[in-house]
């Protein structure tokens, strides 16, 4: 990831943040300062850790967001959203995913590739 790409994705973060607080999510974990680290994931028998992006609550029922900006690293990106769709699922859980304007066509391509049907925050 370029400087570029990751300044970008700190204030989408930061715009993410401040949107989900307006919509009323309280106890966010987000990987920033002054916000609590998710939980880590690890996979066994490699070096893979995924971490979701923010997880939130609301009405007694956690969510997990995964802000999706256009990348070069699609397998990647590709099953940790697999990993968090099944764990979501597993654990009667919510999966959303956050995007912006100039990613929206990337963002549908992976989930049709993924034969995934989510509802997309546009921000």
């Amino acid at each position: 990831m370029t400087s570029t790409e990751l300044q970008e994705s700190t204030t989408f973060l930061k715009e993410s943040l401040t949107y989900l607080e307006n919509l009323g999510y309280y106890n966010i974990k987000a990987d920033m300062e002054g916000y609590e680290s998710p939980k880590s994931y690890h996979k066994k028998g490699s070096d893979v850790t995924i971490t979701p992006n923010i997880v939130a609550e609301k009405a007694g029922r956690k969510h997990y967001f995964e802000i999706s900006l256009k990348s070069d690293e699609q397998i990647l990106l590709k099953s940790k959203w697999r990993f968090l769709d099944v764990l979501t699922r597993m654990k009667d859980h919510r999966f959303r995913i956050i995007t912006r304007r100039g990613h929206y066509k990337f963002t549908q391509d992976m989930l049709d590739d993924l034969n995934m049907d989510k509802d997309l925050i546009k921000l």
